[in-house]
């Protein structure tokens, strides 16, 4: 990718400061690379795996907001994924990549749920357009709120209330909260934070999830709403309960 090409990506996504994240599916490491690396110039969180048994696994554990998935992966096929992956009730956007451009095989992919479909060789710029595209009608199709309590988050919006009123967060205080939210009543660990968080050029340390913590603590448990410590193991969204219930 050219340096004109990394000036594009920044200057389309300058409105957005909140990062999503995606999973790459890719056994071609150079070009596994280059989407990591555009996809992070975006300010998205990028993981990449290069089976499509470890993707699965990886789902099962894991919330994405997108999926790019090659179609020629060693093992079960990136058709096979897809099957699974609909067949198991997950309906994030997934954008196909192939080699293979026969109208039989776009079809094929399409029918078994692809959200889009791109020939590989392709420009960066139109993939990393396609799935900007993708994720705004995810957010949309996920439904308007999510609440916990007095909190209500609106993830197509990306804006968050607490008791009615917009409650400012900070772009990570929004991932960290996110996720805690998925999981309410589970233990998070603080790798699985970074992991999510992290995107292709930036380190994040255990010390920055403590940061981000305390700093939702401070802005909600004041409503009730705890974040418990589960010392040796992670962090914990308790289950909303009325004072005095």
């Amino acid at each position: 990718m050219n340096s004109e090409s990394s000036a594009n990506i920044r200057r389309n996504l300058a409105g957005d400061t909140l990062p999503s994240r995606l999973l790459i599916v890719e056994d071609d490491g150079s070009l596994a690379a280059g989407l990591a690396r555009a996809l992070g110039l975006e300010g998205h969180s990028v993981e990449h795996l290069d089976s499509g048994e470890r993707a699965l696994a990886r789902v099962a554990e894991t919330t994405f907001d997108l999926i790019v998935l090659d179609i020629g992966l060693p093992g079960i096929d990136g058709f096979e994924v897809l099957r699974r992956l609909r067949l198991a009730g997950h309906a994030m956007p997934v954008l196909v990549l192939t080699a293979r451009d026969a109208v039989g095989d776009r079809v094929h992919g399409l029918d078994l749920g692809a959200d889009d479909y791109m020939t590989k060789p392709f420009a960066l710029p139109e993939l990393a357009a396609r799935v900007r595209a993708l994720i705004r009608r995810g957010q949309a199709d996920a439904g308007p709120r999510t609440s916990h309590g007095p909190l209500e988050l609106d993830r197509a919006g990306r804006r968050a209330y607490l008791a009615g009123a917009p409650l400012e967060l900070a772009a990570r205080e929004w991932a960290v909260l996110q996720i805690l939210l998925e999981k309410v009543e589970k233990v998070v660990s603080k790798e699985s934070f970074i992991e999510s968080l992290t995107n292709w050029e930036e380190d994040l340390s255990s010390n920055a999830i403590e940061v981000y913590i305390s700093r939702l603590r401070a802005k909600l448990e004041p409503s009730g709403i705890r974040i418990r410590t589960v010392r040796g193991f992670g962090y914990m969204l308790e289950e909303f309960r009325e004072r005095g219930a």
